[in-house]
Order: C-alpha cells, then structure tokens, then sequence
C-alpha cells in the first residue's frame, strides 16, 4: 500500500514557505481537506499557489511569498487544528484584521491557549460566542516586541507549533515557555522544532524540553519532499494483525519526527513480525496472535490502536491521552460508546482507555465526523463480519482515497487467499 503525504509535515512546510524570503517547492504534497484549507487561507493573505501534478500521482505545490495582506480578511478553518491554530499567529505576523470561522464541530475545539498568547503579544481577540473558541476576530495591528509567552499546552501540542512556526518572524522574535502541567503529543513539538532547524531556523531548546527561543530573522525559500503520513498507514499496518496477513508500505523513512513512526514498535509488541528493507519497504506480518498492550501516549494512533486491543487475547490500557478529548470529537467518549458495540468492554477515565476484548459481533460504527474514529471502524470490519462505518467519507479530512485504497487491499486480500 501507498499511503498519501503526511498531514502535518505538509500543512508545517505551507506555513514556513509563506514566510520565507523566497519561492519555496514542496513535492508529494497531500491535497487533502485539510490541506486544501490551509492552501486557501495562504491564498487570503496574498501568497502565491501555484500546483504542478507529476506522472507519478504526486502534487508539487510552488508557493511564492510576499507581503502578507492585512486584511479584513476571512478563513474558513474547517475542522482542522492545524487551520484554527497555525494561521491566527500568522495574521499576527501580518498586521492583520482577520475573521476566522469553521465547522460546528469546530467550534467546541479548544482554541485559548493560542489566542491568549498572541493577546500576551498585542494581539486583540473579539469573541463572535464563548471566549476561547471559534469564531473569532484577530486585530494584529498593534503587536509587542521582546514579550515572553506560556502557553497551557495540555490540551494540545498545537498551540506551541503555531508560535514555533512563526517565532523568526515576529518583531521580537519568541521567548516561549509551556505552563507547568503536561504537554499533550510532545512529539509533534519535536517534529516542528525539527523542521524548522532543517531549514535553517536556530531554535533554542531548554534543558527541560519546556522552553523556546528563536531569535528574529528572515527563512530562506526551500525544496522539500513530504513524507508518506505514517499515522494514516496506521490502519493498514494495523490490517496486517487483523486478518493475519502481510501488508508492505513503500517509502517508509528509517529516521522520522511523525508520531506514527511509532506503529512499528506498537504492531511489534502486540505480536507482528516488522522488517524495514533497504529498499525503503517496510512489511509487517501478522502471526495470527494479538497480544494485549499497555501504552502511554498513542496520540492520534489511539483509535486505530483501541481498534486493534478489540480483536486482542488480553486486555489493554492506554493512556496518557487525555488531550484526544478535544480533537475533532471527543475520541474517548466515542470510542467509549462504539467499540461495546462490537463486544468489547471499555472505560474512559479523564486520561485513559481500558479496553476488555469479549465475543465479537457484527455492529454499524459511528464515525462523529472524525477520520481517526472512520479508519477504526474499517479496521473492524476486516476482522467481524457485518461491521458498517458511518459516513466513512469523513476520511476526506487527511486521505481522500481512504475508500478506495482500503477496498483495493482488501480485494487483493481475498484474491490471495
């Protein structure tokens, strides 16, 4: 299977290409929903787009910079975080006067830690309803230099990157600093860091990993390839132990920063065999046993991997999860409420997901308009006969081929077999 373009990766590049001092071009980018928003808000602010398809499938996307508009403007956010969080420190790097808005279900995500730190910044936030959240007006006008920010970044990662993204473009550059508590998916913030130091930008990280410093200055345009997003060949990996079968990705990178480079040491552990060739393919074996397993923060691997501890010979945990209550559902409560239906018992607690495998049955599977919970469903329907996902099109979000790839492997499954 060849899985798309990563997400993050991509939406990270859109952002530093619109700031930087020169055309940058970014092969193998996903043309995603999500990625499709961030192109048009780049777009709002006056940044140049200009899209090349290759032979092989892929889109090579030329952004060309300039001064960024200062609005009024208006983006529409969508249901993605990296929209809603990414772009409003942009319009502060502008000047901007800018309106921001989205999907209801946007707008129960939280959004204040961001917000309150570009108001920390000079940024003034009005409200259109509850303060913290969508939708909102950013007035940019009249940023501070030299001001220290603490972000809570317990409910999400996010509102670190979006400053990361921008700090060598502020006109004080950034002094950064996380609010005692935890910090959700630290790995995204490793993977924004990472980024930007591959780029060029000097970012300097306290000893605690709790602290940032990047000092004014002007990024380079820049060539990149995005790599395949590794989270989203989660489910098919994960196919691998469901049906005891083999399933080889292509393109998989020996060092990478995505949180979903981790699904080789979790498929591992539950009893897969997982070998990456020189070649760049890495194939993964299921042995027809699928062990139960204890794991701390899975991210956004989480209701894939939950789907997974379904199907399992013993009971898991995981934990350190907490912050999945805010993504585009609150994925606890729904995985709390779908997974039963298939036969498992589960128990959300502020934190964690206990799942307890039982007699599997046939069920129809809620998606709540979330990719991850959509890609779950379709995990469980290759080992239960009769599962059905619910609007399964929401996979439109990061994979829009997500229907079509998964029926095209599963059709290769039963052909081989």
């Amino acid at each position: 299977m060849q899985v798309p373009a990563s997400k993050s990766l991509t939406n990270r590049y859109l952002i530093l290409a619109a700031l930087a001092s020169s055309p940058s071009t970014i092969r193998n980018t996903l043309i995603s929903r999500d990625t499709e928003l961030m192109l048009r808000a780049l777009a709002e602010f006056g940044v140049g787009v200009q899209r090349i398809a290759q032979d092989d499938g892929s889109t090579t996307v030329v952004i060309t910079p300039g001064q960024l508009a200062a609005g009024p403007l208006s983006i529409d956010c969508g249901l993605a975080g990296t929209v809603m969080r990414f772009v409003p420190p942009l319009a502060a790097v502008a000047g901007a006067t800018v309106a921001f808005d989205g999907d209801e279900a946007a707008r129960v995500r939280p959004m204040a830690p961001v917000l309150d730190a570009l108001a920390d910044l000079g940024a003034r936030i009005d409200y259109a309803g509850a303060a913290g959240m969508l939708p909102f007006t950013i007035d940019a006008s009249a940023m501070k230099q030299d001001a220290e920010v603490v972000i809570d970044a317990s409910g999400s990662s996010q509102f670190i990157s979006a400053l990361l993204l921008v700090g060598q473009a502020l006109p004080g550059g950034l002094a950064l600093r996380a609010a005692p508590g935890p910090i959700a998916s630290p790995d995204h913030i490793a993977m924004t860091v990472q980024t930007l130091r591959e780029l060029g930008v000097d970012v300097q990280v306290d000893a605690d990993a709790r602290g940032w410093r990047i000092a004014p200055g002007q990024l380079k345009g820049f060539t990149v390839t995005v790599e395949p997003d590794l989270s989203n060949a989660g489910p098919f990996l994960a196919a691998a132990l469901a049906t005891a079968g083999t399933v080889r990705v292509p393109f998989w990178p020996a060092k990478t920063t995505q949180v979903g480079g981790k699904w080789v040491e979790i498929l591992t552990a539950m009893g897969a065999q997982a070998e990456l060739g020189e070649d760049g393919v890495l194939c993964v074996r299921g042995t027809g046993t699928i062990r139960g397993i204890d794991y701390a923060d899975a991210s956004e691997l989480a209701p894939t991997l939950a789907a997974l501890c379904v199907l399992a010979d013993a009971p898991s945990t995981l934990s350190g999860i907490g912050h999945l209550r805010g993504h585009e559902t609150d994925r606890l409560a729904a995985l709390e409420a779908e997974l039963p239906k298939v036969g498992a018992r589960v128990t959300a607690t502020a934190d964690a997901l206990h799942i307890v495998p039982g007699p599997l049955r046939a069920a129809d599977i809620e998606s709540y308009e979330d990719h991850r919970m959509a890609t779950a469903g379709a995990l469980l329907g290759l080992a239960i006969d009769g599962v059905r996902v619910q609007n399964i099109a929401t996979t439109a979000k990061t994979m829009p081929d997500f229907p079509q790839l998964w029926s095209a492997m599963a059709a290769t499954a039963k052909a081989q077999g």
